[in-house]
């Protein structure tokens, strides 16, 4: 072993040393902080898996419309499907804390705009945390993007403001239980006079499936229905757009090779279904991944539902308040508690608390004032959940001799930073990213989370295809100079 591997490997284990300090000192000072232990460690969990399977969703839009790679498009969908029937299981057993968002033309408009921004950092939310824990310079300012693309974006007001609908004004004035002080941004009126009004739809809750005996409304509405049918879709389209035509011409050529063989079959459901296998187990490290995520995912929201039966609660505000921290929560008691994988409204709170400590009014609001409260960073139990991520992902980079920090430099500072701005707004009217707002939802009976995925889709190929044409013309500009 090389002397670099093995500093490497110490400084992994320093890291390791230094979580599991933190962790004996949050129960050590109070266990109620053993919930926000559960968060460390499934962050944790999540770094290391992404780095190893490299999951990433711009990824898997750079590899699937640029050069015809659906290894990572397909390792997403794998992980959705294994998710969605542990997520069925857990709401079969009342063990789930996972729950529908409202939906609409907004939701596909907000997945385009993170679509975009995605590609141009190079980076999802997810993607863009655990390739800080790699040593990437160019994720640190993505997630810069993110943070306070959201933090300005949900305060904005002032001349935004006249651009609102009438209707959405009245609706919001009509919520009597809403403090007006706290109706300050054009986002809060979006939320109160747009978003509170539109309906929730969980496949399991609706008419075609409630009626199901036992558990069957979970397994048949969220899990098969919206989940993995959609899925198995998706993967036969990729199969027939990007690997169809050359799982066929290379049967053709082994048959030709060896013509006193019995021929491969090179048409027919039987064929098609040994392609589609074959473009499914083509990476088994990807795919395996997407297995492990897909379980890890379920167990996580497993072990919050539990905690909160343990401490008789529904928000990890009411642990902070219990133990003397209530200005850290919104009016109402309530901290960003998802109980479950999520990326980015923990970013905005991080952005918001810097900005709050810097001078400006980060409260009169709804976004942090009413729903998210604007806990201190290290009473933070997502935003714990994100940095779990990137020293997950630092741990095994470092043990694998995978770590190098890369500065940004040129072009990739403005792409980090305009991408993940774009990230950020995105995430913010479609309320959540490619993980809360895809991947949760459309894996736990939730239509709105294809819709949100339709547009980051569409989003991402548009952002491909802008990244071709600029690479090309830059090309052309230095061919002309030479």
């Amino acid at each position: 072993m090389e002397e670099q591997e093995k500093k490497n490997i110490r400084k992994a284990y320093i890291v390791t040393g230094v979580l599991l300090l933190i962790s004996v000192l949050y129960a050590t000072a109070n266990m109620n902080y053993m919930y926000l232990n559960v968060y460390i460690w499934f962050g944790i969990a999540y770094g290391m898996m992404l780095q190893y399977g490299r999951f990433c969703f711009a990824s898997a839009s750079r590899d699937l419309f640029a050069a015809g790679v659906p290894r990572m498009a397909v390792g997403i969908l794998i992980a959705l499907i294994f998710f969605s029937l542990i997520q069925a299981l857990l709401m079969a057993t009342n063990m789930s804390t996972f729950h529908p968002a409202p939906a609409g033309i907004h939701t596909v408009i907000a997945g385009v705009i993170f679509g975009v921004g995605m590609v141009l950092a190079g980076g999802c939310a997810s993607g863009s945390l655990y390739k800080i824990g790699e040593g990437n310079g160019t994720s640190i300012l993505s997630i810069m993007g993110i943070s306070f693309g959201q933090a300005i974006f949900v305060t904005a007001g002032g001349p935004f403001n006249k651009l609102l609908p009438q209707s959405w004004i009245d609706s919001s004035m009509s919520k009597t239980w809403l403090p007006r002080e706290n109706v300050t941004s054009w986002f809060d009126t979006y939320m109160t006079g747009y978003i509170f009004d539109l309906d929730t739809v969980q496949l399991s809750g609706t008419k075609l499936f409630s009626g199901l005996p036992g558990a069957w409304k979970y397994f048949i509405g969220d899990a098969l229905v919206n989940a993995i049918l959609p899925a198995i879709l998706v993967i036969v389209v990729i199969y027939t757009f990007y690997m169809k035509k050359g799982f066929i011409k290379k049967r053709k050529r082994i048959n030709k090779k060896n013509p006193d063989s019995p021929p491969l079959s090179t048409s027919g459901i039987g064929t098609h279904i040994a392609g589609i296998k074959g473009m499914i187990l083509a990476s088994q490290r990807t795919t395996a991944m997407g297995v492990l995520i897909g379980i890890t995912a379920g167990w996580h929201i497993f072990v919050m539902k539990g905690m909160q039966l343990k401490y008789n609660i529904t928000n990890f505000g009411q642990l902070l308040t219990q133990m003397g921290h209530g200005s850290d929560t919104g009016i109402f008691g309530n901290v960003f508690d998802p109980g479950y994988w999520y990326i980015t409204t923990q970013e905005a709170q991080f952005a918001g608390w810097i900005l709050e400590k810097i001078g400006f009014d980060m409260r009169h609001n709804v976004f942090f004032g009413v729903v998210n409260g604007l806990p201190e960073l290290w009473r933070n139990p997502a935003l714990w959940m994100s940095i779990g991520i990137i020293f997950g992902a630092m741990i095994l980079s470092l043990m694998s001799n995978e770590f190098k920090f890369k500065a940004p430099k040129g072009e990739l500072i403005v792409w980090g930073l305009l991408g993940g701005t774009l990230m950020g707004i995105g995430s913010r009217p479609g309320l959540g990213c490619n993980i809360g707002a895809f991947f949760i939802r459309s894996a736990g009976g939730d239509p709105g989370g294809w819709l949100f995925g339709l547009g980051m889709v569409t989003g991402a190929y548009f952002g491909v295809r802008f990244f071709n044409w600029w690479t090309e013309r830059k090309m052309a500009q230095e061919m002309a100079d030479f």
